[in-house]
């Protein structure tokens, strides 16, 4: 038989950021609690949440712990009965100490002999009581990025708690947690339906919060505030930014949302568009309006917790706050026209950018020549642009603006250089250069702009190794990996066939004029940091695990190649019905070549087989063809000449005892010949890499 289980805590207002991940946690930790007590439950708990509630309802729970079987193993049956067959006191201490008689002992054989051996068959115990003794525990246990605790209470959470629903079989499951005690009372809405009330099961529930006005379902409330939102902008005649992360802060802020209209100054659109979208943003969870050519209008739209008595006062108050949030952002605004954004850039001189690695001011320098050295190879015609852009691209970090509101980094940078007359191509490269800023982010469409951020990252992941700073297991404080992976897919999207180990060669030669550190450990680090960076992405693209290692053990720089080379191989290999034995076979060539010391040249004067010269002629047949095809990037035409190659090696392998012991010479002109097979095929991938 099976029941219905419902859990409400009943808190203080929880964060925004917080409530999904916190109630997927409560969703894990119910399904380890039930799996761990051995209680059966069918599908999924449902979770639900609002900023004063997390709540989870298991539809089908087995109302009693499954039957179990103990098994006890006891002493060898050698020193458990005597001779005679009589036991010993190991058998008959063994059967006190489980309960039983002697004669019920039985015997198990295992790897090390035969073993007294008893069973006990064990009752499941009501789910009810073990509920009750494991949700207290389970409750402290959910992860939050901040937990609080209150009065003398030991127990960690969120927030404070006020109350907890807890009902199985309609029935309260008793337990205490925070020194509240659990029951079946709970709340409606804190202003609008403060008043406890009775649950009886989930049904009833649901039509006596949603009658308190509580929405608990956050996908719910979500769709409500985008619904509304958007007929507030429509009143006013507009449509809202388009913004899913902010239809869902908004969501997880109320339990009942009502979105209101809102009008600012005119005044105020003097005042660039991000600077007032950020503010209305980030400081008061606002959404834009725009109109239907996508300037922005004098409007707003503010999600409410409540609905409006008098939605006039409500509206003024929103207006009257904004009007201190633009006025603030337009001060900060004209204070950094007062002065050009290249005299920032002294300012960085005051601004520590890592205690080991000196100030932004020195960083700029540094990436500002790597940029250089960059553009006079893959962009030589931009160059004077990229000089530029890269000694403005950080200078509004210095900016009253950015220091108000940190998100718009770049984007100031570009809307000041705008209004200073730089070149478009500099202006936009000094948001573009953050670009991509995670993980699938958008891409720059500015060449400046993406020169100069992966001049940006490579003295970022260079110097932060440089000082012993690279990532450990999860933990990633300066964001290198990500910064890898832009770097190789702001490469790739150019097609910027730019050597990586020369990159990172000339950030490490630039940091060295600054800071003390082993340049080639590091460039080895740094060099083998990017590779796995380039492992993860192939993997993530779908190509097979040993035909990345394949490609990588041999060919990564330049990475932009990789993609290509892993497409052509992976065609070649699908349309290779027999590739597993060709694999197989320059396995066998590499493994004999490991045991060889040194580097031997081919004398076809030393030929004692048909087959060593047949290989022989096979090899130099295909080898310029081969060897031009990779350099072309062509590499399923390289493996179709280098397949002619299949029978000549199978036959010398049939015809040659390759490690001859008659004579020395004849011996190493063999290895000689499989070194130059084998390199051949390194032109593509090391293929005694497949299988593993």
């Amino acid at each position: 038989m099976s029941s219905e289980f419902l859990l409400e805590i009943g808190t203080e207002e929880i964060p925004a950021g917080y409530l999904a991940d916190g109630l997927e946690n409560l969703k894990r930790l119910w399904e380890e609690l039930l799996t761990r007590s051995e209680i059966g439950f069918s599908g999924s708990p449902a979770v639900y949440g609002t900023p004063r509630r997390l709540v989870l309802r298991a539809a089908d729970v087995e109302r009693k712990q499954r039957d179990r079987v103990q098994e006890v193993t006891g002493p060898p049956k050698q020193v458990a009965y005597d001779k005679e067959g009589r036991p010993t006191k190991a058998a008959l201490g063994f059967a006190q100490k489980q309960g039983v008689a002697v004669e019920a002992l039985g015997t198990i054989v295992t790897p090390k002999g035969e073993y007294l051996h008893v069973k006990h068959a064990i009752a499941g115990r009501p789910t009810a009581d073990i509920l009750a003794e494991t949700l207290p525990a389970l409750i402290a246990a959910v992860p939050w990025p901040k937990s609080m605790r209150w009065g003398g209470e030991s127990v960690p959470f969120v927030r404070p708690i006020h109350w907890i629903v807890a009902l199985f079989d309609g029935a309260v499951v008793p337990f205490e947690v925070a020194g509240i005690r659990s029951g079946r009372r709970s709340a409606g809405h804190r202003f609008m339906a403060p008043e406890p009330f009775e649950v009886a099961g989930w049904e009833p529930y649901l039509r006596d919060t949603a009658a308190r006005f509580v929405i608990i379902d956050p996908a719910e409330r979500e769709a409500r505030v985008k619904e509304q939102v958007e007929a507030a902008a429509a009143s006013v005649g507009g449509r809202p930014s388009d913004d899913p992360e902010l239809v869902s802060i908004n969501a997880n802020l109320v339990e009942y949302p009502s979105a209101v209209a809102g009008h600012f100054d005119e005044a105020f659109l003097a005042v660039p568009a991000a600077v007032l979208i950020t503010a209305m943003r980030e400081h008061q969870k606002y959404f834009a309006v725009y109109d239907q050519a996508g300037n922005l209008m004098p409007h707003f739209i503010a999600v409410n917790n409540t609905r409006a008595r008098d939605e006039r006062v409500v509206r003024r108050g929103h207006e009257r706050v904004l009007r201190a949030r633009l006025s603030d952002a337009r001060f900060f605004f004209e204070e950094d026209r007062k002065r050009p954004l290249i005299e920032r850039l002294e300012d960085l001189k005051g601004v520590i950018y890592q205690a080991d690695l000196g100030t932004s001011y020195a960083k700029v320098q540094r990436f500002g020549r790597l940029a250089g050295y960059l553009a006079e190879r893959i962009l030589p015609e931009k160059s004077a642009s990229v000089e530029t852009a890269a000694r403005l691209c950080k200078c509004d970090l210095a900016s009253h603006m950015v220091g108000e509101f940190p998100t718009l980094q770049g984007v100031m940078g570009t809307e000041y250089a705008r209004l200073e007359g730089y070149p478009e191509e500099v202006a936009e490269a000094l948001a573009e250069h953050y670009l991509p800023n995670r993980a699938g982010g958008e891409m720059p469409r500015s060449k400046v702009g993406a020169v100069v951020g992966v001049a940006d990252r490579m003295d970022t992941i260079t110097g932060c190794f440089a000082v012993g700073l690279e990532p450990s297991g999860s933990a990633d404080p300066f964001a290198l990996r990500r910064h890898a992976l832009a770097v190789i897919r702001i490469l790739d999207e150019f097609a910027w066939e730019i050597s990586l180990d020369d990159l990172i060669g000339r950030s490490l030669e630039f940091l060295s004029e600054e800071i003390s550190f082993d340049r080639a450990a590091v460039f080895g680090k740094v060099q083998a940091f990017f590779r796995e960076r380039c492992r993860q992405m192939m993997l993530r693209a779908g190509y097979a695990a040993d035909l990345v290692e394949a490609v990588l053990s041999v060919a990564f720089d330049p990475v932009t190649r990789i993609p290509r080379r892993l497409e052509q191989l992976q065609r070649f290999v699908a349309e290779s019905g027999d590739f597993e034995t060709a694999a197989l076979t320059f396995k066998r060539v590499s493994n004999i070549l490991k045991k060889t010391e040194g580097r031997f040249s081919v004398d076809p004067g030393l030929f004692k087989e048909p087959s060593e010269g047949v290989l022989w002629g096979a090899i130099e047949a295909v080898r310029a063809e081969v060897i031009d095809s990779v350099e072309l990037g062509e590499y399923y035409a390289a493996m179709q000449r280098l397949k002619e190659l299949r029978d000549p090696v199978d036959r010398f392998f049939d015809q040659v005892e390759v490690m001859t012991k008659d004579d020395a010479a004849v011996r190493e002109n063999r290895l000689a010949l499989l070194q130059d097979l084998e390199n051949l095929f390194l032109r593509v991938a090391d293929f005694s890499r497949f299988g593993v």
